[in-house]
C-alpha cells in the first residue's frame, strides 16, 4: 500500500515542488525595505544638489528631525537650505516615496506562484470508507508568471520616475517659493523707502498750501501720491508674508521653526546666461515625464500580451491527488485500494470569446502612443519657450540694471544740484525722485522674472513641473509699485 500511494502524492504535490522553485535574485532586489529609492536619489540628487531621504523608522525621523532644526536655526535661508529642508520634511513627498515601494510588493508578489489549494475528506462509514486527498494548482497563473511579473516590473520602474518627478517638482516648487519671498521682501524694503518720501512731500504741500505759496490742485496729487503708495507697500507687505508662508508650506515646518527669515534681496544677475544649442535634444533625452510615458506605453504593450495570452481562457486549474479506498473482504481482512485522480476545469468560452478585452487592449495601447507622441511634441516646444524665456528676461533684467536705473539716479543727482542752486523746485526734485523709485521697482521684477525663468529652464529639460513660458505672475505690489506718478 505505502508503495502504492507513492506515485500518486508525487504527482498531487508537483505544483507546490514548481511553488518551491522561485528564483530568489529578483525576489531580493524587490523585497528590501528601501527597493528602487537608489535609482530616485541617483536621478534627482545632481538636478536638486540635495540627497532626498525615504524616511521609515522613528529613528530615521527623529535624525530628520533633528536635521531640519539644526538648518532652520540658521535664521536666514537660502534656496539652498530651503530645498533641503523641503526634501527632508515634506510628508507628501514621503507619500510618493511609498508608491515605490508598493510597487516593489505588487513585483515581488507576481514573482510568487499563486498557493495551491489541498483538501482531504472522507465519505462513507465502515465496513466500506473511501478517502480523498487532492491539491489544486492554478495552471494559468503559472504559464503568464513571466509575462505577469514583466508588467508589474515595468509600473515598478515608472513609480520610481513618478517619485523622481515628485521631488523635482518640490526642489523647483521650493526656489519658486524663496524667490517670491525673497523678491516680496525687497519690494517692501523699497516701498517704505517711497513711502517716506512721498510723506515728507504730502507734508510739504501742505504747509507750501497754507502759505498760499502752493495751489490746491497741487496739493491733492501729492497728498493722493502718499496714499496710494501707503496702500502699495500694505500690498507689499501682506504678499511678503503671504510668499513666506508658501515657502513654509513646501518645507512641510511649524511651531517655532517658522521663525525662520529670508534674505533682504534676491542675488545679482549673473555675468552671463548659459548657452543651450541642443535644448531640444537635452530635454527630449532627461524628462523625467516622458520616460514615463515611454514605460506607460511598455507596461500597456506587455499587457497586451498577456490578454492575448488569456483570450480564451479566464482560468484554469490542474486538480492531481489520490483516492483510497478501504473495504472489508469477504474472506476477512480489508481490501484497500489505491486510485491516483488528475482532473483539470476551466470556463468554457461560449459566450465570451475575448475579442472585446482584446480590442480594449489595442485601444489602450494606440491612445498611450498617441499621448507619448504630444508629449515629446511638448516636451520640444516647452524647452525653447524656456530658454527663450530665460535668455529674452536675462536680457530685460540687464537693461533696467545698466541703463534704466542709472539713468534715473543721474537725473535725480542733478536735479539735487539744481535744486541747491535754487533753480529746481522741491516738487520738481521730488517728481524725478518718485520716478526712480518707479523704475527701480521695475528693476526688481525683471531680475525676480529672470531668477524665476532659471528655475522654469531647469524644469522643462529635467522634467518636475514649472511654467516654462517664463517669469511667473507680477505681485500686485510689486506691479503697482511700477506705475508711474
Amino acid at each position: 500500500m505505502t508503495g502504492g500511494m507513492r506515485r500518486p502524492l508525487a504527482i498531487g504535490l508537483l505544483p507546490l515542488v514548481i511553488a518551491g522553485c522561485t528564483t530568489t535574485a529578483s525576489v531580493d532586489s524587490v523585497s528590501s525595505p528601501t527597493a528602487g529609492f537608489t535609482s530616485v536619489a541617483a536621478r534627482t540628487g545632481p538636478v536638486t544638489g540635495k540627497g532626498p531621504v525615504w524616511v521609515q523608522s522613528s529613528k530615521e525621523a527623529r535624525a530628520v528631525s533633528e536635521r531640519v532644526k539644526s538648518l532652520v536655526q540658521k535664521k536666514t535661508i537660502d534656496p539652498d537650505t530651503a530645498v533641503e529642508i523641503a526634501l527632508l520634511n515634506n510628508k507628501g513627498l514621503q507619500a510618493a516615496y511609498a508608491e515605490v515601494g508598493l510597487s516593489a510588493a505588487d513585483v515581488w508578489q507576481e514573482t510568487m506562484l499563486v498557493n495551491p489549494t489541498i483538501s482531504i475528506g472522507m465519505i462513507g462509514v465502515d465496513p466500506v470508507r473511501t478517502i480523498e486527498g487532492a491539491v489544486v494548482g492554478n495552471i494559468l497563473a503559472l504559464t503568464t508568471r513571466q509575462r505577469r511579473v514583466a508588467v508589474a516590473d515595468a509600473r515598478f520602474r515608472q513609480a520610481q520616475l513618478r517619485a523622481a518627478e515628485e521631488t523635482l517638482r518640490l526642489a523647483a516648487d521650493t526656489r519658486r517659493a524663496w524667490i517670491n519671498a525673497v523678491s516680496a521682501r525687497e519690494s517692501v524694503s523699497y516701498l517704505s523707502q517711497a513711502q517716506a518720501a512721498a510723506d515728507a512731500a504730502s507734508e510739504l504741500a501742505q504747509k507750501l498750501g497754507e502759505t498760499g505759496a502752493f495751489t490746491k490742485t497741487g496739493q491733492a496729487r501729492e497728498h493722493v501720491f502718499y496714499a496710494e503708495v501707503v496702500g502699495q507697500a500694505a500690498e507689499a507687505r501682506l504678499a511678503a508674508r503671504t510668499a513666506k508662508e508658501e515657502l513654509t508650506r513646501l518645507m512641510g515646518i511649524w511651531g517655532p521653526d517658522i521663525d525662520y527669515s529670508v534674505p533682504n534681496k534676491l542675488p545679482a544677475l549673473p555675468k552671463g546666461v548659459a548657452a543651450k544649442r541642443a535644448i531640444e535634444a537635452e530635454a527630449l533625452k532627461k524628462r523625467v515625464d516622458l520616460e514615463i510615458a515611454k514605460l506607460e506605453l511598455e507596461a500597456l504593450a506587455k499587457s497586451y500580451g498577456l490578454t492575448e495570452a488569456t483570450r480564451y481562457v479566464n482560468d484554469l486549474e490542474l486538480l492531481s491527488g489520490v483516492e483510497v479506498e478501504r473495504e472489508e473482504a469477504e474472506e476477512g481482512g480489508t481490501k484497500t485500494s489505491v486510485s491516483p485522480t488528475l482532473e483539470a476545469e476551466f470556463v468554457i468560452p461560449i459566450f465570451d470569446t475575448g475579442k472585446a478585452r482584446m480590442r480594449k487592449a489595442e485601444l489602450a495601447y494606440m491612445q498611450a502612443a498617441n499621448r507619448m507622441a504630444e508629449k515629446a511634441v511638448n516636451v520640444r516646444s516647452e524647452a525653447r519657450s524656456a530658454y527663450d524665456a530665460y535668455r529674452s528676461t536675462y536680457d530685460i533684467a540687464r537693461h533696467y540694471r545698466n541703463s534704466v536705473v542709472p539713468l534715473r539716479t543721474k537725473i535725480e543727482a542733478e536735479s539735487v544740484l539744481t535744486y541747491n542752486g535754487m533753480i529746481t523746485n522741491t516738487f520738481e526734485l521730488l517728481a524725478d525722485t518718485r520716478a526712480k523709485i518707479s523704475s527701480i521697482m521695475l528693476s526688481l521684477n525683471a531680475k525676480r522674472s529672470f531668477w524665476l525663468a532659471d528655475v522654469n529652464l531647469g524644469t522643462a529639460i529635467h522634467g518636475g513641473g514649472g511654467s516654462p513660458s517664463g517669469g511667473g505672475d507680477v505681485p500686485a505690489a510689486a506691479e503697482a509699485g511700477a506705475e508711474g506718478h
